[in-house]
């Protein structure tokens, strides 16, 4: 069987916790309804979200300074996937800080359980997804961002590493991009996870775009989460690459 009509494979050793997403066959039976479509979510900047981003990124503010490079490495229009290093549960902000497009993301179900932070979230374009289950909602979801042409933000790590260096990555972002022909722009973040640390002393925040790579006709998924991992170490310091640490030849 085609391996992008399945929704789950396991691609790395010693990370059985955490599964891939990959896409669905859209003449697979449909399941029950998700009690998530009972909510709103939003496709398009709206004059809540543009209010919203200017108060949260004010109190933002108050705890960090920012520096963004390279930002006009970002399409200007289209649909595109970014693929950022997870540090933080704020690491969102600076990247939607850094840009003049609005990005939807998709965060873990459990910052979504408080009311007031799943209102916020969804306002600001987020959605959930149930990490460790064959979550088809949050896939379609992410499928709809990029049919409607817009930013998608995906930490393509899965879970955050706390600055401990990039950990083997999920095929999540590939699948997509393969399936949707949408190019990937790296993203490499630096300063998220001392966020708070320092006070009254602002903490530097640094958002560096890379160059954006297109899915290649016949590449496989994992060659093409391999191009955009290696290609986010590179704007990252030696210390902070992990497992991407030695890039072999041909990347």
């Amino acid at each position: 069987m085609d391996d992008r009509f399945s929704f789950y494979h396991k691609e790395h050793k010693g990370h059985e916790d955490e599964e891939d997403l990959l896409l669905i066959d859209p003449n697979s039976e449909r399941p029950a309804p998700d009690p998530r479509e009972r909510k709103t979510y939003y496709f398009q900047m709206t004059r809540s979200r543009v209010a919203l981003t200017a108060i949260v990124k004010a109190i933002y503010g108050t705890f960090a300074r920012f520096e963004a490079e390279e930002a006009e490495k970002l399409p200007a229009e289209g649909a595109v996937i970014l693929a950022a290093n997870h540090l933080s549960n704020y690491d969102v902000f600076p990247l939607q800080f850094a840009l003049a497009r609005p990005i939807f993301f998709m965060g873990k179900e459990e910052l979504f359980r408080n009311p007031v932070m799943d209102w916020l979230l969804r306002q600001l374009g987020g959605f959930p997804v149930f990490r460790g289950e064959h979550d088809e909602w949050a896939m379609r979801h992410a499928q709809k961002v990029l049919e409607r042409g817009q930013v998608l933000g995906m930490f393509p790590e899965g879970s955050r590493n706390k600055g401990n260096g990039l950990r083997p990555a999920k095929t999540g972002i590939a699948r997509l991009a393969l399936a949707t022909q949408t190019p990937i722009v790296p993203v490499a973040l630096h300063g998220p996870q001392y966020m708070f640390r320092g006070f009254p002393k602002r903490t530097l925040v640094r958002v560096h775009f890379g160059d954006p790579i297109a899915p290649q006709h016949g590449e496989t998924h994992l060659s093409l989460t391999d191009r955009v991992m290696f290609a986010l170490a590179a704007l990252l310091p030696p210390e902070a690459r992990g497992s991407y640490r030695f890039r072999p030849a041909g990347f």
